[in-house]
């Protein structure tokens, strides 16, 4: 039996689990590959026979313990399988061919929580446990994803020769992604969009917080596509026409150029373009949900990134929605004629719209860091973000230069560039919004982002009456704002009149 030759192991040949092989072969690196069924093995090692250039340091086996046994120590082995269960049996299966010091890599959409579990449970073994968020789809993780990883430095410090390598890679001068490489041509020179988290879950955590601006980012997009069509008559070409400018400046991300693509699509089955035959149902795999969650846990207000998740929610229900329709009554749409300020209100109101949701983000993650004990560096965070992964854009180099001139920036809207966009755009986000809901057009994402803004930059809160009602029903007690912070008080209500007690 051959032993010892592979610098690296992968478990699950799923498509993301073959192209990060391929990536990783690319870069010169031998990989032992495996997958439990066997068929699928031996499929992707033909596969690779017939790649241009052939993968030679490619091997397959159909034999945990012959695959492990191949694997130079300390052992590295990825694993790209289904989330939950599935990660767990394959720990368990890998366990026993294991040996002090080995390294087990989740490259799956892990829970952060799991993610904790498995790195306690393996370290207590003698092994080593990597959580490292893989975000690019396909595409990226054949040619260079961002990747997120987390656990112990002395792990890291083995993987991370591979990861830098494979990764995605933007200019150090421009920031500017480089462009992507080909088969057996990996992209030479340029930052590598990854880097070390912190320990435990971190990785997954920020790659689940990645998942849950993405959600927003996409339902950002959608309204500022659906209040175009609706309020200015225009049809999908040319809406995409409109994004494939906005690509060109400010907005320049992967989804807006992917957007412009869909836009311009036309229906290869039939007349009209693509986008009007796909039905209004949006699906989710419930890394938003989790991201949303996560937020009302830790009393983050992350309420935009929610509401894009209930938006898809409401989407959902498509034949309840149509019956609705029927019924529920609502004004009707007066089509605008200024369709030059119109789209530049809109463009504006998505600009603000995304600083906010990044801001909201950004933030979950810092009470994140608080209540697991990490500390994060939002500022490589930014710069992972900045090439390869889905919600890769522009204007993530304007939040690394954020941190990078205050690392302990509160929030992004205080950063001064952010600042001036959001004094300079409001004006007419806040025309588009009330355009919308004057025509009863859904907004919830732009709405929220807006309310956001305007609760945080709000010195006083209607929750003073919140808080007295807290107190009246549950003797929850409550602040003075003429006393120092800290000294609470109760009222014995409803005797209006009565003496407060200091408790």
């Amino acid at each position: 039996m051959t032993t010892n030759l592979a610098d690296i192991g992968l478990v699950g040949l799923a498509v993301m689990g073959q192209n990060l092989a391929l990536n990783i072969a690319d870069h010169g690196y031998h990989i032992a590959v495996y997958n439990r069924n066997s068929e699928k093995t031996l499929d992707f090692i033909k596969r690779c026979e017939h790649e241009e250039p052939a993968h030679e340091h490619v091997k397959g086996y159909v034999d945990m313990l012959a695959f492990v046994r191949a694997i130079k120590r300390p052992r590295k082995i990825v694993l790209l399988v289904k989330a939950g269960a599935a990660t767990d049996a394959t720990i368990e299966a890998l366990l026993p061919h294991l040996e002090q010091g080995d390294i087990v890599i989740d490259g799956g959409n892990a829970h952060w929580l799991d993610t904790i579990r498995r790195e306690k449970h393996l370290s207590s073994l003698g092994f080593a446990f990597i959580g490292s968020g893989v975000s690019g789809g396909e595409t990226g993780a054949r040619f260079g994803p961002s990747l997120m990883p987390s656990g112990t430095l002395e792990a890291w410090s083995s993987l991370e020769p591979i990861w830098r390598d494979i990764a995605a890679k933007i200019d150090h001068k421009t920031g500017e992604p480089l462009p992507g490489a080909a088969p057996g041509k990996p992209v030479e020179g340029g930052v590598p969009c990854t880097a070390y988290i912190g320990p435990n879950g971190a990785g997954h955590y920020v790659k689940m917080v990645h998942n849950g601006i993405e959600y927003i980012d996409m339902q950002l997009i959608c309204e500022a596509y659906w209040l175009m069509k609706t309020l200015l008559g225009m049809e999908a070409g040319e809406i995409g026409k409109v994004f494939q400018e906005w690509n060109e400046g400010v907005l320049s991300s992967f989804l807006i150029e992917i957007t412009a693509d869909i836009l311009q699509q036309k229906d290869p089955a039939g007349e009209g373009y693509l986008v009007d035959k796909v039905l209004d149902a949006a699906g989710q795999k419930g890394t938003g949900q989790w991201t949303a969650s996560s937020a009302l846990e830790l009393g983050a207000p992350a309420n935009a990134i929610a509401e894009a998740v209930f938006a898809r929610a409401l989407s959902a229900l498509k034949d309840e929605r149509v019956k609705a329709s029927k019924v529920l009554q609502g004004p009707v749409v007066k089509l605008e004629t200024d369709r030059v300020a119109i789209i530049e209100a809109i463009r504006d109101a998505l600009y603000c719209s995304k600083i906010c949701a990044y801001a909201q983000g950004f933030q979950l993650m810092a009470e994140a860091q608080i209540a697991y004990a990490w500390t994060l560096n939002f500022g490589a965070i930014a710069h992972i973000w900045r090439g390869g992964c889905i919600i890769r854009a522009r204007f993530l180099q304007k939040i690394t230069d954020a941190y990078a001139t205050d690392p302990g920036l509160k929030n992004l809207m205080l950063d001064p560039y952010f600042t001036e966009v959001l004094h300079t755009g409001q004006a007419h986000w806040r025309e588009v919004i009330a355009l919308a809901v004057r025509n009863g057009i859904p907004v919830p994402a732009f709405g929220s982002a807006l309310a956001y803004l305007d609760g945080y930059r709000s010195a006083s809160l209607p929750a003073n009456l919140l808080q007295a009602q807290r107190d009246y029903f549950g003797a929850h007690t409550y602040e003075r704002t003429d006393q120092s912070r800290g000294r609470f008080f109760h009222v014995d209500w409803p005797a209006v009149g009565r003496p407060q007690s200091e408790m």
